[in-house]
């Protein structure tokens, strides 16, 4: 791909699918007629340039349209744009969910990652390789796809002037006999008896990037069934001692009143009535830290970033979670939208933000819609816009939609993916609070993060530091999936153990061999040592981490060492490349894995210690720094590639 045009063209569809989004072209510069005036002038500079973080959302659309993106589409996009080809072509070649080859339209992405390879991936992937064949256009191997709890797990993605998405959990294969596509004698997979599922609608997602509607239909080689409700994933639905998923099954998700009856929007009139100093001081004092896994004082982050005299402070509401094994924040969007619409409208109010954008992955289609249609509601009853609830300050939300890059999740990457540029780390300091999106202050939270606001604010910081531990106060969700009898997101106050979290979700269906804390990134866990306490510092104590909540529950059954190598080949994928440590260890890593399932040797173990130690001290960011984790632990704790363990 040159920096220069070329003269390839996009079809009539592509075009209608760009100008669907960007609008038409004013001028033939963009793309449009050529005119007179357009020999005479040139039309363009700092603000066609300033519309550059629109890249991600044209290039979904054209992928959600046709289902690959051509050169001519490209070229079509960049002159809209004026962004160089080669860097749009570096752009739409980062994320998974793009393809730059002819593909058909509707592709099945089958996941084969940590939750799902406990639960029988490597089947559902035989069954589609008999069925479609080797992976590559029709179908493809897939890192997690966030629906742990009803692993084994697949998403088929339907491109068209009205792109679908049906979700299948577990996928179930379907026997080669079987007629038609999804097993109900339909070769257009448009299911047969029991419906097409409960991808919920929205009449108008053009903001997303031109998916403009969410018909679920039958997928290709697995068995057709009805997505089910938000609260299936919440074994603890209903329960009135829950403070984060309490209405989680109680309120209809897409009914602001049924919110409001509940308790919604107290938390944002006891914000105004405290202002944003008050509020600040309140986030502080209730001892909340981030729930992505680093654990940072979320007031101190907010009063840094309130403190920045550079104007216009931006919010970002990471909803980006790829770390295999988490699903809470898709719970919480799909169950409780407007918690979060709330709780982003009391953040900005505190740090000064008049935008916000949450940037959700693009695999989570029915979290995308019923954030969408919260948004949008919210909107329409003055709860965001330019004067929200009358009070004289201003705030929207923009939502943006992921492509398939776990590395997106990381704070600075998610910056410069939602500015049109590849989704790689920038270097810190500066930090994001002083110079982060577009260059201005920026507060970056995840979801759960953020609903925990609402608790703090509806019931006062010294009652909410109250639950928990004086290091790790209030509650958490924990993601439990796995080998274990009722996987799903389950909410505890800190404090509590382990071996309480595995009586409560029915403990391992065999022997229990092991429990990775904390996903791709965190360690293990021996049977003898179920008794350590679930808060930040007490993981820590234990030579492991809490991370983002991940609890994934392995008995005897699975394969640890085939665990590794999957984890190993998790971050040689997502790895993005721009550190060396990192691009080169990942591989190193991988390789050295695959040598020691089949014979285990001192030596390639000490490749791996100091290979995992050199990615850890020299990598940009946390990919590289934790892709040791989990196989260390593996080696040091359990024992993996020992003698004994030889395969």
């Amino acid at each position: 791909m040159d920096l220069r045009f070329s003269d390839a063209q996009p079809s009539a569809e592509e075009r209608a699918a760009v100008d669907a989004f960007l609008g038409a072209p004013a001028t033939g510069w963009e793309g449009g007629a050529r005119s007179d005036d357009d020999l005479r002038i040139a039309v363009g500079g700092h603000e066609a340039r300033g519309r550059r973080d629109l890249l991600l959302p044209a290039l979904h659309a054209v992928n959600d349209r046709i289902g690959w993106i051509s050169e001519g589409a490209l070229d079509y996009i960049c002159r809209r744009l004026t962004v160089p080809p080669a860097e749009a072509y570096g752009v739409a070649t980062f994320y998974s969910l793009f393809s730059m080859k002819p593909r058909p339209a509707r592709v099945l992405h089958v996941c084969t990652d940590l939750a799902c390879q406990a639960r029988g991936a490597d089947a559902v992937r035989r069954s589609t390789e008999e069925r479609l064949g080797p992976p590559g256009m029709s179908w493809q191997p897939s890192p997690c796809l966030g629906l742990c709890e009803r692993a084994p797990a697949a998403l088929a993605l339907q491109a068209g002037e009205f792109p679908g998405a049906t979700v299948y959990g577990p996928a179930e294969p379907v026997p080669a006999s079987t007629g038609g596509a999804n097993g109900n004698g339909d070769p257009n997979g448009n299911g047969g008896p029991g419906g097409a599922g409960d991808a919920s609608k929205v009449k108008d997602l053009s903001r997303l990037g031109g998916l403009s509607g969410m018909d679920a239909t039958g997928g290709p080689a697995l068995a057709e069934r009805a997505e089910p409700p938000a609260e299936h994933a919440v074994p603890q639905a209903g329960d009135p001692s829950l403070v984060l998923l309490r209405r989680v099954g109680v309120v209809d998700p897409a009914s602001l009143d049924d919110y409001r009856a509940e308790g919604g929007y107290a938390a944002l009139r006891e914000a105004v009535r405290i202002g944003p100093a008050g509020v600040i001081r309140e986030v502080l004092e209730s001892g909340l830290v981030g729930r992505g896994g680093a654990a940072f004082p979320t007031g101190r982050k907010w009063e840094a970033a309130a403190r920045q005299l550079d104007h216009p402070h931006y919010l970002v509401c990471n909803a980006d979670e790829s770390e295999p094994g988490t699903f809470k924040d898709r719970v919480v969007m799909e169950g409780d939208p407007y918690a979060l619409v709330e709780a982003m409208t009391i953040a900005a109010y505190a740090t000064g933000c008049p935008k916000g954008y949450l940037y959700i992955r693009g695999e989570y289609p029915r979290a995308i819609s019923r954030m969408a249609h919260a948004i949008e509601v919210a909107r329409a009853r003055g709860l965001l816009g330019a004067d929200v609830m009358g009070q004289g300050f201003a705030f929207d939300i923009e939502i943006r939609r992921g492509a398939g890059a776990y590395i997106c999740g990381e704070e600075t990457a998610i910056f410069n993916s939602i500015e049109g540029f590849r989704g790689e780390p920038r270097s810190k300091p500066p930090f994001p609070v002083e110079k982060g999106l577009f260059g201005k202050p920026t507060v970056v939270n995840n979801v759960e993060t953020l609903v925990n606001v609402l608790p703090i604010l509806a019931g006062g910081a010294a009652a909410y530091a109250a639950t928990g531990t004086e290091g790790s106060t209030g509650t958490k969700l924990f993601c439990v999936s796995g080998t274990v009898a009722r996987p799903g997101v389950y909410e505890l106050p800190f404090g509590a153990t382990l071996r309480e979290l595995l009586d409560l979700s029915g403990g391992a269906t065999g022997e229990l061999r092991a429990v990775l804390l904390g996903g791709a990134a965190g360690g293990f866990v021996r049977p003898d040592e179920l008794d350590v306490p679930l808060t930040f510092e007490g993981t820590r104590a234990a030579g492991t981490t809490l991370g983002s909540g991940v609890v994934l529950v392995l008995d005897e059954s699975v394969d640890l060492a085939h665990i590794l190598v999957r984890i190993a080949e998790f971050f040689r994928d997502e790895s993005c490349g721009q550190c060396v440590p990192c691009r080169v260890g990942t591989v190193r890593q991988e390789e050295a894995l695959h040598r020691l399932r089949r014979k285990p040797t001192s030596g390639d173990i000490a490749l791996l210690r100091e290979v995992g130690q050199a990615m850890r001290d020299a990598s940009i960011c946390g990919l590289g720094q934790t892709a040791w984790n989990a196989v260390e632990s593996a080696i040091d704790r359990l024992g993996v590639f020992s003698p004994s363990e030889a395969s």
